[in-house]
């Protein structure tokens, strides 16, 4: 079962890690956006979060692409409880 804690919101969050994950992309907000079907602006209030949380990063490619880090792929799975997510 994934950990929760209050600063994420479900489940947008988790569905912007399961499109990372499975697709195995660097992504831009505007794609992720399109294919999970919530606004660009959200998107990127949420990869800034994820990001300050270590379950994403940003990839230096001046556009604002984004990949899941092994700690993000560790929550997706399971394998993280709350106190690592604070």
């Amino acid at each position: 079962m994934r950990a929760r804690v209050d600063w994420m919101q479900y489940p947008g969050d988790d569905r912007i890690l399961e499109l990372l994950d499975e697709s195995g992309m660097i992504l831009s907000p505007a794609v992720i956006a399109a294919n999970i079907d919530l606004s660009r602006e959200y998107i990127t209030r949420r990869l800034k979060a994820l990001r300050e949380h270590e379950l994403v990063e940003r990839v230096d490619t001046g556009r604002g692409h984004h990949q899941i880090t092994q700690k993000g792929k560790k929550y997706l799975s399971g394998e993280l409880d709350e106190s690592c997510l604070k």
